[in-house]
């Protein structure tokens, strides 16, 4: 590994004879940058990821591999080699590892890089100091320089052989040699050094045999030297920013669940629902741990307006029990910076969250920008809200859907005054405890009001995260990640066929992530699609693997291990909305579909696999049957801590109801899996053994295996 990166400019070699005084064979020239867009000797551009004119830095989350590239190139038909170095926000080199060409006619090179090493270190534990010191704006920057060894050797083997201008061929070579060997940036070793000034010596000596001579500077340990120290001449560097992200700012298992259903029950004498509280609510802590999920995202506990509050399943008028959706913020109690007295208070929250912590769950709280018509805002800040004409504010409406139990914020009048309020607000329930934020439709609120409160925020609590519920234009959600959502919703759960998922995935786990973290839901409080409704248990197991291992984040609503698949008539969500009433379940159940158990193993199995925790890694296998499809996630040895690679090949019959069979392409080669013998394959659902190779026979049937997700055992 390289440790200087300051080229000192060696003696030059003089001439002797008849042209004496004449410098020959001096170091290639290096060209100093002073301004933005200058080139260098070597040319470096087109470097990727990069947005908006590399205006936003690209973000992973420390540990995270990814890739780079660029077009690198020079004049002429000199050869020229790249490095990529990267160094922590203090300046520290973590890597520096040499670029490969991937595409000689179009001068791309690229590498494999990893910020740091994975954690799951958490935000209230210990060794979060140390990991809070390695977040923040990394620097990558790339070398591009002339390679003057490799190309005088490529020349030296041809004209030695043709017996072309042998001797000035050869005392090239000397010089080359001599000046490698007193080059500082090299970070030769002395005895490294002696081997380059002995084989500089036997190349110029003349009275030897001239393929003794070219010999000399053409030997295995030689060549080991190039591709560790090799003689870099005319540097040239461009750098550009990468923000490095805290644990689980894109690898995170997600499980939500409504605090007032756990512990819900039925009044056995008047046969109304008693609605759970806090304290409850711990029960719903303790699955999603026992179901080894990372983060517990909880609905608004706020008080809940009675203003044209909504009945079951969006009716326009409530019940004299319906709850109201906790999406109508405020009443006379208080608003965003109130519990809910129905759930307890803000020190039963904070128990609530010191148990969380206790478990390894993060709490994420909903934040959703709007309110009742009785929150106090309304009365303390008119001008928060849009006004019609004759002196009424506007309900919320995304028409033909109505929201008379919600009125949207207007940010004409006061901005900066609703932002500071926001931050006041996220202030104080982070004091309580919270580390993420799941906004609702931010896309309804001008970016820029994000991006400010997000900077507020993360300025004083550079831990908290945020999920975007943003269900929008790819413009504006590629924006909300711009502005420093670190998570978004996505269209998962309507890509379903084969053709729609081959598509999905890779735009899911390309370039696009370096911005933009999907996180994958099978379903929502306000998603039920027509694919989970018609597929039954199976549909929920296969639905659930997909979402575990096509997306570094995902996320599972509470119900899901019980099937609750029956939809609103003319809806794609659940008939009886758990956001307009309390829901009884019977957690007894859940064993009977064996759902949880898979919940639980996709959880095991993506923190025992490192290849799962990037969003840079998938590639689509070729598949013959229009129901299998089949991705890889691969990890190099370099980036394990087992120091071996991690494969693993996910492979999903899409049929709820029939079994399907088919050949699985897997180029071997691009994996760096031998390409002469079988390769012993492990499911990691079922704890079967396979032997693999270039293609390979499947059969899935939904009674039995709706999936393989299978490791390649070395």
């Amino acid at each position: 590994m390289h440790t200087s990166h300051r080229t000192r400019r060696p003696k030059k070699d003089a001439v002797q004879g008849p042209s004496a005084g004449f410098v020959a064979d001096s170091p290639a020239l290096s060209l100093a940058i002073h301004a933005p867009g200058q080139f260098g000797r070597v040319a470096i551009i087109d470097i990727t990821p990069q947005a908006e004119d590399g205006v936003f830095p690209m973000r992973v989350e420390l540990g995270e591999t990814f890739d780079v590239s660029a077009q690198i190139f020079t004049e002429g038909r000199s050869t020229i080699g790249a490095d990529a170095v990267l160094r922590t926000p203090h300046g520290r080199i973590t890597q520096r590892l040499p670029m490969h060409c991937v595409n000689p006619g179009l001068d791309r090179w690229s590498v494999q890089l990893q910020a740091g090493e994975h954690s799951d270190a958490k935000p209230w534990q210990s060794d979060w100091p140390s990991i809070k010191r390695q977040l923040g704006n990394w620097s990558l920057t790339i070398e591009g320089w002339r390679d003057v060894y490799a190309s005088w050797l490529h020349d030296a083997r041809i004209k030695v052989a043709a017996r072309d201008d042998i001797e000035n061929t050869l005392q090239t070579g000397a010089t080359i040699l001599r000046r490698w060997a007193q080059s500082t940036d090299s970070g030769l070793h002395a005895r490294n050094r002696r081997v380059l000034e002995r084989a500089a010596e036997t190349v110029a000596d003349s009275g030897q045999d001239e393929n003794a001579r070219l010999a000399a500077a053409d030997t295995p340990v030689i060549e080991q030297l190039h591709t560790t120290h090799p003689l870099r001449e005319a540097v040239s560097t461009v750098s550009r920013p990468v923000h490095v992200q805290r644990p689980k700012s894109s690898f995170a298992a997600w499980y939500q669940f409504f605090p007032r259903s756990e512990g819900a029950h039925l009044d056995p004498e008047t046969g109304e629902i008693v609605q759970g509280t806090l304290r409850s609510a711990v029960s719903g802590l303790e699955r999603a741990a026992k179901e080894g999920f990372d983060v517990v995202y909880i609905p608004p506990i706020f008080p809940i307006g009675t203003t044209n509050r909504k009945g079951r399943d969006n009716a326009l008028t409530a019940g004299a029990h319906d709850p109201g959706s906790p999406f109508g913020i405020g009443s006379e109690l208080g608003g965003h910076d109130t519990v809910d007295p129905l759930l307890g208070t803000m020190d039963d929250f904070k128990t609530f969250c010191r148990r969380a912590h206790e478990l390894g769950l993060e709490i994420a709280l909903d934040f959703a920008l709007q309110c009742s018509p009785d929150h106090p805002w309304v009365k303390e800040h008119p001008n928060w809200f849009l006004h019609k004409p004759d002196g009424s504010i506007a309900f919320a409406e995304n028409p033909p859907k109505k929201y008379q139990d919600i009125y949207p914020i207007d940010f004409n009048e006061d901005m900066a005054g609703i932002e500071r309020e926001t931050e006041r607000i996220m202030g104080l329930w982070i004091d309580a405890g919270v580390t993420i934020f799941r906004v609702d439709n931010p896309h309804t609120k001008p970016v820029r009001f994000w991006q400010d409160v997000i900077a507020a925020v993360t300025r004083k609590h550079p831990e908290t995260l945020f999920l975007a519920e943003a269900f929008t234009r790819p413009g504006m959600m590629r924006a909300l990640s711009y502005a420093g959502f670190t998570q978004s919703h996505c269209y998962f759960p309507w890509r379903n066929s084969k053709r729609d998922l081959s598509d999905y995935l890779p735009l899911t786990n390309g370039d696009a992530a370096f911005y933009q973290h999907n996180t994958f839901w099978p379903t929502t409080p306000d998603i039920l699609t027509d694919y989970i409704r018609d597929n039954g248990v199976a549909g929920h197991a296969i639905r659930a693997v997909l979402a575990a291992m096509g997306s570094p984040s995902w996320g599972i609503y509470s119900g899901y291990e019980l099937i609750e698949n029956r939809q609103r008539a003319g809806y794609e969500e659940q008939a009886g909305n758990e956001k307009y009433e309390v829901k009884v379940r019977d957690w007894s159940k859940a064993e009977g579909s064996g759902i949880a158990e898979l919940l639980t193993s996709l959880n095991a199995i993506r923190r025992r696999h490192p290849a799962t925790t990037s969003y840079h890694n998938l590639s689509v296998l070729r598949t013959d049957d229009p129901n299998i499809i089949a991705f890889c996630r691969h990890t190099p040895a370099e980036f394990t801590a087992t120091g071996k690679p991690d494969t693993l090949v996910v492979v999903v019959n899409l049929d709820g109801h029939n079994a399907h069979q088919s050949m699985v392409h897997l180029e071997l080669g691009d994996y760096g899996l031998p390409t002469d013998q079988a390769i012993p394959m492990h499911d990691e659902l079922t704890g079967r053994s396979f032997q693999w190779g270039w293609d390979n026979f499947v059969s899935l049937a939904p009674w039995c295996d709706v999936a393989h997700i299978l490791s390649v055992e070395y």
